[in-house]
């Protein structure tokens, strides 16, 4: 390959960058409009949910906490870090 051959290929790939980074942005947008609409629903949703899962499996829900306990620890270790 030439040198015109491959700023050729850096064009079309440039361009076909831009243009899925204009559909995910897209795509982004209009689930983010979803969940802004529906936010009451939503965790509604997630409440039933997390409900259920306690009466059917308690253990499973204990283990979920656990992993969301230490992944909010570690990003406030993260940020303790950051800060100093």
């Amino acid at each position: 390959m030439n040198n015109e051959e491959l700023l050729k290929q850096n064009i079309t790939l440039k361009e076909e960058n831009e243009k899925l980074k204009k559909q995910l942005e897209n795509y982004n947008n209009s689930r983010k409009s979803y969940y802004e609409k529906n936010k009451d629903l939503v965790n509604q949703k997630a409440k039933e949910r997390l409900k259920k899962l306690a009466e059917e499996n308690p253990e499973k829900l204990k283990e979920i906490n656990k992993k969301a306990y230490l992944k909010r620890k570690e990003k406030l270790e993260k940020e303790k870090l950051e800060n100093i």
